[in-house]
């Protein structure tokens, strides 16, 4: 199985603890959050791991080597020239996903859950959508709306009113409302969906221009928790 851990962000949540050290490394417990996630991946049988790098990217390169890259195939989707935002990020790391038919799964390497993902990539596997998000009830004002059928149709900012959808006229208060939990396993078709998409973009403004068209679908299993611990107080 392959995953890809977004790991190129600047960490500006977290200055100036990032300004000489990777968001990926920050440590959460002795560990650097990048370990955490790599050995949860391992644990869940994930053995080929992208890493794409952007901010002080060097020190990551050097602290897989360092671990031998803790016993998995690990390739690194260099963003050093040019952040590319997660979707771009995404799409530039094609060479390593595409090719096959097998899903992937996408991690952001600052996101800490208790979601069994060797569990969730077999249900995506079993039900063979486009993109399987992982979401959750986090308290937010901003969240992705979904039909009865757990299908994406629209983004939603509570406090503005603001709507992002291809649907006229949606009503939010008739659509289920999940926050976005940074996990997603995705087909290699995504790619194909991608061709006209370039440079930096957003993966969440990708998945709402085509999900009126495709399947994108929401995954909320019980006692779901999921953490953004790219924040200080969060951090801590």
């Amino acid at each position: 199985m392959k995953a890809m851990i977004l790991a190129a962000g600047l960490g500006t949540r977290l200055k100036p603890v990032t300004d000489n050290i990777p968001k990926a490394l920050v440590p959460i417990g002795g560990k650097p959050m990048l370990e955490h996630l790599i050995l949860k991946l391992k644990a869940a049988g994930f053995r080929e791991i992208v890493i794409n790098i952007h901010h002080l990217g060097g020190q990551i390169i050097d602290f897989l080597v360092a671990n031998d890259n803790f016993g998995v195939k690990i390739k690194i989707s260099d963003e050093r020239d040019y952040l590319l935002d997660t979707g771009g990020g995404i799409k530039h790391a094609a060479r390593f996903l595409a090719g096959d038919d097998e899903p992937f799964l996408v991690h952001n390497v600052d996101i800490r859950s208790n979601v069994d993902l060797k569990a969730f990539y077999n249900h995506h596997v079993a039900t063979g959508p486009l993109a399987t998000l992982l979401v959750s009830k986090r308290d937010t004002s901003r969240h992705l709306l979904f039909d009865k059928d757990n299908k994406l149709c629209a983004w939603h900012n509570r406090d503005t009113g603001e709507i992002k959808s291809f649907f006229s006229d949606l009503d939010p208060q008739k659509y289920a409302g999940y926050a976005f939990g940074g996990v997603h396993v995705i087909s290699p078709r995504l790619f194909e969906w991608m061709e006209e998409w370039t440079g930096k973009f957003s993966i969440i403004n990708f998945y709402l221009s085509v999900c009126a068209r495709t399947n994108i679908q929401a995954y909320f299993p019980p006692g779901v928790q999921v953490t953004d611990v790219g924040k200080p107080e969060t951090l801590r």
